[in-house]
């Protein structure tokens, strides 16, 4: 294994524009500024290996291409581009049967694609996208899909192509290329349709509704991105922009009369430790990332041994595994920590997120010798047992991996920083203390993801910066209490949160009691010392940037609520011994902001810290749920209101982390912007995914596309998860919302 190098700088290439025409198709509305020509299957020059069908409603123009049920059955089509250049096909197909079709894609006699998937739409008349990327020469070109099996093509309904060199990106931060995310969830004898307004629409965007090819809505959507609909059928969602209907999308995800769909696991078998111990495994929690670039979300899932210890107690462990699923439940691949990496809520803090801008998410971890990766690689030493008698690994060499999300692929590997050293040094000689790791993302530079690791917060605390270019791992800075000073240390929490704190649009890291600055350097810091719990948003909109209010378990400061830019208390309740828990959210329409609350202090502040009321009983996460500004309290495998009402009951689910009591993932991961919630089942043989069943009349766009909640999703996994914040307050009282500052790879 090598040490890290420095860190090199990288540059965001912004493409130059270019246009496409062709005589023979009309340009259409397209992706951002880019000019987008449509061609369809049934309209010469194309030519179809088969027959032009009418008879599966939603296409455009006068047909669509239904190929013969043969391999090689082709659909070829020409057209023309001014330019040589990179461009974006957009490939409208239907598929109603349970397979996937598979079809070589060529360009100019050139396979770009081999057997690439076109999955099941759910319906013929359900019409869906599949978009590649393809070199174009100036002037005529063809593009020829051809069946890889004797089922031939999906049916084709047109092929879009949008110059791929579109005008330089008009958003700041690098996020996702996501799909519509459309779902549909039963609600009141009707269906809930549900779906994305992204972050990289044009804000003048409008939707149509369809069920069965047939158009719902009298005129376009202009509001929240929901319909509530009388009936059930295929649903489908068309954008609207400046009149110019685009193609219709089929529903991405949905769920049954519970309210609920299930993603099938892989449990893994148990085993035995060194001591004679035996072990089963359950799903704790979660991450999510699209690994393959389809604009899909890929889940993924760690596995606690039965045997998971806290850092302070002793004993053996069994392995911590990684799976990454498919929503179907199509397991990609597995990752085995091994038998040096002790399982426990501290010590495996993975990452998930695109760091090279390729796409695609990687995952990053903490490794050691004997870590498998998804593809059976070894890292370091097979054979290699480093676990003394009491269970600890405090000894052997430590790696940071960054693994590849298709595959599960080790793609490099460099020494942990900081390392172990003396264990002593850490406070306690016996392992507690050097083993307590943090991980997040944060756009440090204003554009691109970094990772973040972190070790140590009783004592010292070492902050990790770390950028992947693809290729290598590089530093891109290192905050260590030991050489930054010693009021420094001691100031961390079981967590971390990224949040932009001074406005420079350069995200922060906040360590605790003490806040990091973009560039490595400490920006603030409270003194008030270790706490379990910490939350960064702007609960007081009132008032410019972000707040931060934390739980901490001195005896003599048991909660601070504070100015996120430089520390200023803007409150801190008196002495009330160790605060386990706090939450800070807007659950309450009448009070302006956020509201407080904790278990130590009584009742529910407002931000000025005056009690205005009764606390809830729910100190732990929080949803958006009902539909209204308000958060909601997740707790448990219950949603309620406050200050009373229970929305949503889990069935036949369990939550996470013992008394923690947190879901496995709590985020937007479908449909508008509320927030789904995932529970393991009693058997751990499946994630339960709830959705909504209540409409909104907020218009916001995915709370995907808002980088610090993006980011909280990326860090909930971490130690004591706590519950994802946006950069802007939602609530009752506001009438329009920020739109994301960001664009796509």
């Amino acid at each position: 294994m090598r040490t890290i190098r420095n860190r090199r700088l990288r540059s965001l290439s912004l493409l130059a524009a270019a246009a496409l025409a062709a005589t023979t198709a009309a340009t259409v509305w397209g992706v951002a500024d880019a000019a987008t020509v449509r061609y369809e299957a049934e309209t010469s020059p194309a030519t179809c290996a088969g027959t032009i069908d009418s008879n599966h409603a939603g296409y455009s123009g006068s047909g669509f291409c239904n190929s013969s049920n043969a391999v090689g059955a082709a659909l070829q089509f020409t057209v023309n581009a001014p330019s040589a250049g990179t461009a974006s096909l957009a490939i409208r197909y239907a598929h109603g049967g349970t397979d996937t079709r598979s079809a070589d894609i060529a360009v100019n006699g050139a396979t770009v694609q081999a057997a690439s998937a076109f999955p099941a739409t759910g319906a013929w008349t359900a019409w869906s996208t599949k978009t590649v990327s393809v070199q174009l020469n100036a002037g005529s070109n063809t593009v020829r899909l051809a069946a890889a099996t004797a089922a031939g093509l999906a049916n084709i309904d047109y092929l879009e192509v949008t110059d791929g060199a579109p005008p330089q990106q008009h958003g700041r931060y690098q996020v996702e290329e996501l799909t519509r995310g459309v779902t549909v969830v039963p609600s009141g004898g009707g269906s809930l349709v549900s779906w994305r307004l992204l972050g990289t629409d044009p804000s003048n965007i409008a939707f149509n509704v369809y069920r069965n090819g047939t158009l719902l809505n009298a005129s376009p959507l202009t509001g929240a991105t929901n319909y509530l609909d009388s009936g059930s059928g295929a649903y489908t969602v068309a954008p609207v922009v400046n009149g110019a209907v685009g193609a219709q999308v089929a529903a991405e995800a949905a769920f049954n009369s519970s309210g609920y769909r299930d993603l099938p696991l892989q449990r893994p078998a148990g085993g035995t430790t060194p001591s004679g111990e035996s072990f089963t495994y359950e799903a704790n929690d979660m991450s999510v990332g699209d690994l393959d670039g389809d604009g899909r979300y890929e889940y993924l899932v760690k596995w606690y041994p039965s045997n998971a210890k806290d850092n302070s107690q002793s004993g053996y462990t069994g392995n911590t595994l990684i799976d990454a699923y498919e929503l179907d439940g199509t397991r990609l691949w597995r990752i085995d920590l091994g038998r040096n990496i002790r399982s426990g809520a501290h010590y495996t803090q993975f990452q998930v997120y695109d760091y090279d801008s390729d796409g695609r998410a990687e995952i990053a971890m903490k490794t050691a010798d004997a870590t498998v990766s998804g593809t059976g690689q070894v890292i370091g030493s097979a054979t290699a047992d480093h676990r003394n008698s009491s269970g600890y690994v405090l000894t052997g060499p430590e790696y940071l991996t960054v693994f590849n999300g298709q595959t599960g692929a080790a793609m490099d590997t460099v020494t942990y920083n900081p390392p172990r050293g003396t264990v002593s040094s850490w406070g306690d000689n016996y392992g507690n203390r050097v083993d307590r790791f943090l991980a997040g993302t944060a756009y440090l530079d204003g554009a691109t993801p970094s990772m973040i690791f972190a070790r140590g917060y009783y004592t010292r605390s070492v902050i990790w910066a770390v950028d992947w270019n693809g290729t290598d791992l590089t530093t891109r800075w290192t905050f260590d209490s030991n050489s930054a000073g010693g009021q420094y240390a001691g100031q961390g929490a079981h967590s971390l949160s990224i949040a932009d704190l001074n406005g420079d649009g350069n995200q922060d890291v906040v360590y605790g009691a003490m806040a990091v600055g973009a560039n490595g350097q400490a920006l603030w810091n409270t003194g008030f010392g270790h706490g379990d719990a910490l939350h960064v948003s702007d609960f007081v909109p009132g008032r410019a940037g972000q707040e931060v209010f934390m739980v901490h378990e001195s005896s003599s400061q048991p909660s601070s609520h504070l100015n996120g830019s430089n520390g200023q208390i803007l409150f801190q309740t008196g002495a009330s011994g160790d605060n386990g828990r706090g939450v800070a959210a807007n659950v309450l329409a009448s009070n302006p902001g956020a509201e407080y609350w904790s278990s130590n202090v009584s009742g529910l502040l407002n931000a000025s810290g005056a009690n205005i009321g009764s606390k809830p009983a729910s100190i732990n996460f929080l949803s958006w749920w009902d539909g209204d500004g308000e958060r909601e309290l997740l707790d448990g495998t219950a949603i309620t209101n406050y200050p009373s009402g229970t929305l949503l009951s889990g069935s036949g689910v369990l939550s996470s982390n013992g008394t923690k009591a947190t879901p496995a993932l709590s985020a937007d991961l479908f449909g508008d912007w509320r927030e789904e919630v995932v529970w393991r089942t009693g058997d751990s043989s499946a994630l339960r995914i709830y959705a909504t069943p209540h409409q909104t009349n907020l218009r916001i766009a995915t709370l995907m596309h808002d980088v610090q909640y993006r980011v909280a999703i990326a860090w909930q996994n971490t130690a004591y998860n706590q519950p994802p914040h946006p950069s802007f307050y939602i609530g009752s009282d506001v009438t329009a919302y920020p739109w994301p500052d960001v664009h796509t790879p």
